[in-house]
């Protein structure tokens, strides 16, 4: 769809009636619900870079892959069909593809259109939204009714690196996974990976398969937890029964899994780290140092687990194809690094691993009636809108389950906000905190891109619907089934005068 087609305003601003931010799993399915759910809205999605996938296109790094099951991690309506179920990116990048043209979202997107700013008029009820088309310095406006943001939480321009001492020496490159040089040769070569959450378990194993040898230097230890490939209940479900209803059963059987498994480490994690390290211990014999390298200081799902597919990981530290150090860097060298304890990593390529950057929807400014909104003072209702802001949404998935069950479940409850002034007459809809009390982080993760970010989130609340749950059940009672009139979410239009002057 081209930025004409869509019909102009008094003003010459393109008008629709949602517009959609970013074309990753979440803006795929709120493509979806809306033209299913809203039938009668107009929408475009307005995606910043050149082609569909969101973080699934950025990341190039070798081993790329989801650390959640497919049937879980795919969208409900498109069941997965795939035989693994932890899957590479370019099988998911496939998958997004296949699944926006199959239902003609591909055809709703519209690439290189980055949002700048969006600003909320109260006189006309619309947003008022600058884009950056390509690399033309004028920016062309939208229009629209609601806005709707599905851009993460992630800053794709870079991500986060530490400022070592002594990089300028190091005679080899210094290369961020959110940066991978597609022309990098590490065959052969001695590589060191910084860092120990999902990216690093993920690059060492893939890495280590023809370099010389690859380390994995970590200032501490992560939970890893080894979970097969291939799922064999949903295989043998697929093999017997329709392929939508071996995906529904398998899907629940992974969410019902997956919530079991995460409230039973929340409420014994004493006893649940035990048995993460001791299935480490088991798969890197009695001899390895579990306790230097694979027990963490802290409680399981203090930051997310690691998945590490049919224990790719230490299959490749027992071959002695890769290996795992825990210290301290204190200075790069021109042959690798130094680290505290008086060791030296010889390396010819470092990987640093070292996490990523958050920006709040994908940067953009946002005003109301010439207000500027920032998003650290406002709180998220229901997961998805910020207090005192009209009509608009933001999807941010499950930080202890799939991304995706959470966005669909925002996207359904769009699709029912915008039914519900449709019918009613309304124009605009906004949740006021009122006498709401309690604050808390958005996300209650101790790892280090989520303490970075702390001023850069919303809050939530001490209490629904203020406070995110990260329970899937619970979300799916409240949002596709409770009440729209809770309280907090404040419904209105201007004055019939207004209206008929407009």
């Amino acid at each position: 769809m081209s930025s004409s087609s869509a019909p102009s305003d008094a003003t010459g601003a393109r008008h629709l009636d949602v517009l959609v931010v970013g074309a990753g799993i979440s803006g795929i399915s709120a493509g979806h619900a809306l033209q299913t759910r809203c039938p009668t809205q107009s929408y475009a999605i307005l995606e910043a870079r050149e082609a569909i996938g969101g973080t699934w296109d950025l990341f190039r790094y070798p081993g790329l892959r989801s650390d959640s099951d497919l049937y879980t991690f795919g969208f409900s309506f498109r069941p997965w069909s795939g035989d693994r179920s932890i899957a590479d990116g370019p099988a998911i990048l496939r998958y997004l593809h296949e699944t926006a043209a199959e239902f003609g979202i591909d055809r709703r997107i519209r690439y290189r259109h980055r949002v700048v700013s969006a600003a909320w008029h109260a006189a006309d009820a619309r947003w008022r939204v600058e884009v950056q088309v390509g690399d033309d310095p004028a920016p062309v406006r939208f229009t629209c009714r609601f806005l709707y943001v599905c851009a993460g939480y992630y800053d794709y321009d870079e991500g986060y690196r530490p400022d070592w001492p002594g990089t300028e020496r190091f005679a080899g490159p210094i290369i961020h996974p959110q940066a991978w040089p597609e022309d990098l040769d590490y065959a052969g070569k001695r590589v060191v990976v910084i860092g120990s959450g999902a990216t690093a378990v993920t690059l060492v194993p893939e890495m280590a398969r023809s370099a010389a040898h690859v380390t994995m230097l970590q200032r501490s230890p992560t939970y890893v937890l080894t979970m097969p490939a291939e799922d064999p209940i949903a295989n043998w479900l697929r093999r017997r029964l329709p392929a939508r209803l071996a995906h529904g059963l398998a899907r629940w059987k992974n969410v019902f899994l997956t919530l079991a498994f995460y409230q039973f480490a929340r409420r014994k994690p004493d006893w649940m780290a035990r048995q993460i390290i001791g299935l480490a211990r088991r798969q890197l014999g009695p001899d390895y140092d579990v306790a230097t390298h694979f027990t963490p200081a802290y409680k399981p799902w203090d930051q997310r687990l690691c998945l590490v597919p049919d224990g790719d990981l230490f299959q490749s530290i027992r071959s002695g194809q890769a290996s795992v150090v825990t210290d301290r860097i204190e200075t790069f060298t021109p042959r690798g690094l130094q680290l505290a304890s008086g060791r030296h990593l010889d390396a010819d390529i470092v990987v640093a691993a070292t996490g990523l950057k958050l920006r709040m929807m994908g940067g953009l400014t946002l005003t109301v009636d010439g207000r500027p909104v920032e998003a650290p003072a406002t709180f998220l209702y229901r997961g998805m809108m910020l207090s005192d802001v009209p009509n608009l949404a933001v999807a941010i998935g499950y930080t202890n389950a799939s991304w995706t069950l959470k966005c669909e479940l925002t996207a359904r409850f769009v699709c029912r906000l915008i039914n519900r002034m449709a019918a009613r007459g309304d124009e605009w809809c906004v949740p006021r905190r009122g006498e709401a009390t309690g604050e808390a982080p958005l996300i209650d993760f101790s790892s280090g891109y989520i303490q970075r970010a702390h001023d850069l989130l919303p809050k939530q609340g001490a209490s629904k619907p203020w406070k995110l749950y990260q329970n899937y059940l619970l979300d799916l009672a409240t949002l596709r089934f409770g009440s729209l009139e809770d309280g907090a979410l404040e419904f209105g239009r201007r004055p019939a005068a207004e209206r008929r002057a407009a």
